[in-house]
């Protein structure tokens, strides 16, 4: 996948005013020292022989994997621009979701966004978008030709192509055939879940890129090898497309509508239910309420914005992530019996997500982020989960298909 950096960055500038290079530099959150561009190309004509300096109007906030940007990216560029067309919503965002669950349109109108791709040694893809920066541009020092301009879409479009073919050799890498003839164990369910994974990147990659094009779904549909009715030679192991856009929301319209009834033997066991009469399953609620908590205090505190310790956004997003997962593993639970390898490889996904939140709460105590009245019940709450986890992984491992 890109890294989509936008929410991090503090402030920036970009400098094309050398024909066939844009240098840079990035300062983002948490670090002290900014982020160095390499990058031959050119932007696009309208940042093309410019200085553009941008700034964050938003509060940045830590990504999940920032310290593995390199801090010297070297490499190319991809597009850059500051005029890219995009919908920006006109109420706060949380309103705005709330009136598209409604089944409402919310206020919305187009607007300019930065746009600034490149393709780097150290972490492939890297992309900044946001229609929230501050930006300050310099008169052009030099203007691009026709047949410059023309070279350069090109050598943008080869930039995406070879990052796009590392995702194909991913999803190659990955294939799986399922077995016919029983339930798939843990490892089995793994081995899907990566196909799965390099799927959903590669074709993700290609919705982002080209969302506003014309052609986006012939030209999806090629890239993911769905267009079998158009080519000719196609062969049987050409894939079709993995999903009928209309047969999906049926299905999701009549699950919403009827809803199936949870089995009460199993509740408070494999289910609750909540307030607002959703049915959960009692770990989920329970991370999801010990991560609200902690995270609402830390925001009243202004704990979350410190710009030079991401450990403790750290610790709070993988706990609350793990709780996601744990949502898909053991959700389906009340009202039926998933495959026991199923649960158990999603369960390992979670698990993985608790540990990350572990060793940054093990940074959080080292750099006193946290009064330990809060940190050490949280740790607490982070080992308790963990052996419930576990717990849950046993009990489905002794249940599952034997091989």
């Amino acid at each position: 996948m890109a890294f989509r950096i936008h929410d991090s960055v503090v402030r920036g500038e970009i400098d094309n005013r050398t024909k066939g290079v844009v240098r840079g530099q990035i300062w983002v959150h948490g670090r002290a020292e900014p982020v160095v561009l390499e990058l031959q190309g050119n932007a696009r004509p309208d940042l093309a022989g410019c200085l553009l300096k941008f700034e964050n109007s938003r509060p940045s906030v830590a990504h999940p994997h920032l310290d593995a940007l390199h801090a010297r990216q070297i490499g190319s560029i991809g597009d850059l621009t500051a005029s890219r067309k995009v919908r920006v919503f006109e109420i706060p965002v949380d309103e705005a979701l709330a009136m598209i669950r409604r089944q409402e349109k919310p206020p919305e109108h187009m607007a300019n966004s930065l746009y600034l791709e490149w393709f780097s040694e150290a972490n492939g893809r890297v992309v900044i978008e946001s229609a929230d920066y501050r930006l300050e541009l310099s008169t052009p020092a030099w203007q691009l030709t026709p047949e410059e301009d023309e070279q350069r879409a090109k050598d943008a479009a080869a930039g995406f192509e070879g990052f796009m073919g590392k995702l194909t050799e991913a999803v190659e890498a990955s294939r799986f055939k399922a077995p016919e003839d029983r339930p798939m164990d843990e490892f089995e369910w793994e081995k899907a879940f990566r196909e799965s994974d390099a799927l959903t990147d590669k074709a993700m990659e290609l919705f982002e890129k080209y969302r506003d094009h014309p052609d986006r779904e012939e030209i999806i549909a090629k890239e993911m090898g769905w267009d079998n009715a158009s080519n000719d030679g196609a062969t049987e192991n050409e894939t079709e497309p993995p999903w009928d856009v209309d047969e999906i929301n049926r299905i999701c319209h009549e699950a919403i509508d009827n809803p199936p009834e949870p089995n009460p033997l199993t509740e408070g066991v494999d289910w609750v239910r909540q307030a607002d009469g959703s049915i959960s399953h009692p770990l989920v609620v329970r991370i999801i309420e010990s991560g609200s908590a902690l995270w609402k205090w830390c925001d009243e505190h202004n704990l979350l914005s410190d710009q030079e310790d991401t450990d403790l956004d750290q610790m709070i997003f993988f706990f609350q992530s793990c709780g996601a997962k744990c949502a898909g593993a053991l959700g389906g639970l009340a009202d039926h019996e998933p495959e026991a390898g199923f649960i158990v490889a999603r369960l390992k996904r979670a698990l993985d997500l608790l540990h990350k939140s572990l060793e940054a709460s093990d940074r959080v105590k080292s750099r006193n982020s946290l009064p330990p009245d809060k940190l050490n019940p949280f740790r607490e709450e982070l080992f308790a989960v963990r052996e419930e986890i576990l717990a849950l992984m046993k009990r489905f491992r002794d249940t599952g298909p034997e091989r």
